[in-house]
């Protein structure tokens, strides 16, 4: 049996085993939870969409704030280390777990996303990633040069983003290989300088304050053929989640001999990160 086959089978079996579990949590909980999400979302939405209209800067204050709350509202505890760029634009390359890295990062970073295409038509999701202007792209070969262009032009208006250059999102246990193609736009040239590229490590370690494990990461951890709706149940049923965000150094396109090497370097700083987090031994 292939490495990849194997890797399969094992992603299958957690999620039966998940799947099969007892129900976890509270009804109560993710009926509150959601309610007052919704409630937050509903009132937020209206002055995003006229900040963005108006180019104001609470275009960029707002969902830092609202983020923030959701956060709280969801359950999330945020521990941070490293130093994040200073440098206006950054284009921030993390690893994908779930649709909670939105509002984890969002709460961290002023910063617009970059998604796939599919997502624009998901809803309210897709409502709010438009509202928060994030930049679509199809990752199919031969289109990826119109999401780098998106990109740049983002970048030329001096605005940080956020890339999952995994492509797809993970369970959480490791960090899947990165596709170098979107780091091409680490090659252009702009006003100010090298584009900077900081990686980022994104961990869900603890539930209740205690070790999560990996049987069950996948609570929280969205991936494969999951469906949407039944995970966002189960995971606002839950307790509070401790997440980990590590942010390690920045680097430019000039540090490397290709686009390639610079991805292999921040997948390689990004995994060794989200490793580190799951065996307690991050910030030592």
């Amino acid at each position: 049996m292939t490495s990849s086959a194997i890797e399969s089978k094992g992603e299958s079996a957690t999620k039966a085993r998940v799947s099969a579990s007892p129900e976890f949590g509270s009804t109560a909980t993710a009926i509150g939870r959601l309610l007052v999400y919704l409630s937050l979302t509903i009132v937020c939405m209206p002055l995003q969409a006229l900040a963005v209209s108006m180019n104001w800067r609470l275009r960029k204050t707002l969902p830092l704030w609202y983020h923030g709350k959701t956060c709280r509202i969801l359950g999330l505890t945020i521990e941070t280390r490293g130093t994040v760029s200073k440098v206006h634009p950054t284009l921030f390359v993390a690893n994908h777990v779930s649709y909670f890295d939105i509002e984890v990062l969002g709460a961290l970073l002023p910063v617009s996303f970059v998604a796939k295409a599919e997502v624009a038509n998901w809803p309210l999701f897709g409502w709010l990633a438009k509202l928060q202007q994030t930049v679509f792209v199809e990752r199919r070969a031969g289109r990826t040069r119109h999401g780098r262009d998106g990109m740049t032009a983002r970048i030329e208006a001096g605005d940080d983003l956020v890339l999952f250059p995994e492509g797809t999102s993970g369970d959480g246990n490791w960090v899947l290989p990165f596709k170098s193609a979107l780091f091409s736009v680490a090659e252009q040239s702009f006003a100010n300088g090298p584009l900077q590229v900081q990686p980022v490590s994104i961990t869900y370690t603890k539930l209740d304050g205690l070790p999560m494990g990996r049987y069950l990461r996948p609570l929280f951890a969205w991936y494969g053929d999951m469906n949407l709706g039944g995970h966002l149940w189960h995971a606002l049923r839950m307790g509070l989640v401790t997440v980990e965000v590590e942010f390690h150094p920045p680097v430019t396109i000039g540090d490397f001999q290709s686009r390639k090497q610079m991805s292999e370097h921040c997948q390689r700083l990004v995994s060794d990160g989200v490793s580190a987090a799951l065996a307690g031994r991050a910030g030592t």
